[in-house]
């Protein structure tokens, strides 16, 4: 099934069948307390001749009569779960369900139970005679208290259905109620209001109406249906108030344990139910920012963009300097290897090459910024701190060469051969571009000079090349081999270069 408000169906004419059935023995639920109720009556009243006419009248409103009432509520609804109207149409329908079939059977109830206190008076034949004489405080109260309860009791019963109902169309077309008219604290109040000082207001009513035996059996009476109508109504109460917590509460759990995907029905038309909704739409953004960050670490390294992301603002990361150690390298005769190779080969052999590269280099706490063609340029400690920026560099580039050295790589099994070009210094990095169009990069004499030294290796047939600042920075760590001075382009002086045996 798809979505509504296409035409399209949201369920079968059976799964239709079964949702208006599950809401309508819910509505109608309220004729069977009913039957409860006056059984207790006139069990305590002794006037077993007053019960068929009682729950005659009972079941003809709460049964009958609110059956069709409730039927014309649904059909909105049942318009849409079968097509022919959008979800937005019918959105405040579902949302007010709860309360509109409990305020019409709490109009029915006070129908019914006028009924029930008038009827002596206007038709005064024996079968209500043989009833107990009533106050009228004890009377007015009646039709006050019972109407109430069950308002009450129907209002936490369809909110129970209203979960049914909303997780079913959430499963089906993903929709949420984004319509919330309850207050949790109303609700919350109004449960407790009615579940305990109804029965209570009943007794007080009774010590203050009647005396000697009369009032000991309408406590009696008021007492037992009030146990009743409390049990009734608190499962179902608690069901409606706490389910959505739960729910709720297991989805942040799900979250915590790192699991993104999760979304949730919105169950309740109340505070709880719009939290919900936010929590949905948080999540979105949490994952649809974890997608960016992934995406975004396919072509920056993830700790350039994890940095661009956590400083927040524009995206911008402004320029700084930093001492900082800079490692470039190459494929020995790239050009050569790459006539000679299809590009489907080319491509497949250089990504396996680069992957083997970059593992080095990401172990020892370097940041990959930019393949360039064939090579890559590396930092350590900027923008992610290394404190040990130097032997760092130095480590990753002899395992580089370790990694490398007599391996062949992709389908056509072609050896690479790496030059490594290192320099440490100040180095400025941030963020450059134009509009939209942003790169990290780290500009400073530092970085051109291991640029140059990397190509240096060609002319002194060495795979690795240090310029004096970084052997300095490494101590007494590593043993260097001094090559001499040489003229760096770009230099007006010569600089001294070193290089080290990976073996």
């Amino acid at each position: 099934m798809t979505a509504a408000g296409n035409g399209q169906p949201v369920a079968t004419a059976s799964e239709i069948g079964s949702l208006r059935r599950r809401y309508l023995l819910r509505a109608v639920s309220a004729a069977g307390v009913d039957i409860v109720f006056t059984g207790v009556f006139v069990a305590f009243a002794d006037a077993w001749a007053y019960a068929p006419r009682s729950i005659a009248v009972g079941l003809f409103l709460l049964l009958g009569v609110n059956t069709l009432v409730c039927r014309r509520l649904f059909i909105p609804i049942e318009e849409y779960l079968s097509g022919r109207r959008s979800f937005e149409d019918v959105e405040r329908r579902i949302t007010q369900l709860p309360l509109l079939t409990a305020a019409r059977v709490a109009l029915l109830a006070l129908v019914m139970v006028g009924f029930r206190v008038m009827a002596p008076y206007l038709w005064p034949d024996a079968t209500f005679r043989a009833l107990p004489t009533q106050t009228l405080v004890d009377n007015v109260a009646l039709c006050l208290l019972l109407p109430l309860f069950y308002f009450t009791y129907i209002y936490f019963v369809i909110s129970d259905y209203l979960a049914t109902l909303c997780g079913f169309i959430f499963e089906r077309t993903g929709r949420n109620l984004s319509l919330f008219f309850g207050r949790y604290r109303l609700k919350l109040g109004i449960a407790l209001l009615v579940m305990s000082l109804a029965p209570m207001t009943a007794v007080i009513i009774d010590l203050l109406s009647y005396e000697g035996e009369k009032v000991q059996y309408e406590i009696a009476t008021d007492v037992a249906i009030g146990l009743m109508g409390v049990t009734v109504s608190v499962y179902f109460i608690w069901r409606s108030l706490l389910r959505p917590i739960r729910i709720l509460s297991r989805a942040m759990s799900t979250v915590a344990g790192g699991d993104m995907s999760v979304r949730i029905p919105v169950t309740s038309n109340d505070e709880v139910g719009e939290l919900t909704g936010q929590f949905n739409t948080m999540i979105e953004g949490l994952r649809e920012r974890e997608q960016i960050r992934e995406t975004f670490g396919r072509y920056v390294d993830e700790s350039v963009a994890s940095t661009i992301l956590q400083r927040g603002g524009n995206g911008v990361l402004a320029g700084e300097t930093r001492d900082a150690t800079i490692l470039f390298t190459d494929v020995s005769g790239f050009t050569t290897i790459a006539e000679k190779l299809p590009p489907d080969h080319l491509f497949g052999a250089l990504n396996e090459y680069l992957e083997t590269v970059l593992a080095p280099i990401r172990d020892h706490g370097g940041v990959v910024h930019t393949f360039i063609g064939d090579g890559l340029f590396a930092s350590f400690n900027m923008p992610l701190a290394c404190p040990q920026h130097a032997p760092a560099a130095i480590r990753a580039a002899v395992d580089i060469q370790r990694a490398v050295a007599g391996r062949s790589f992709g389908e056509a099994r072609v050896p690479f051969v790496t030059r490594i070009g290192i320099s440490t210094g100040p180095v400025i990095g941030g963020s450059v571009g134009a509009g939209q169009r942003l790169s990290f990069t780290l500009l400073g004499d530092t970085v051109n000079l291991a640029a140059r030294l990397e190509k240096l290796n060609k002319d002194h047939g060495t795979s690795i090349l240090v310029s004096e600042t970084t052997c300095a920075g490494c101590g007494t760590e590593f043993v260097f081999k001094p090559l001499g001075s040489t003229a760096v382009r770009g230099r007006s002086g010569s600089v001294a270069i070193f290089t080290i045996d990976t073996v």
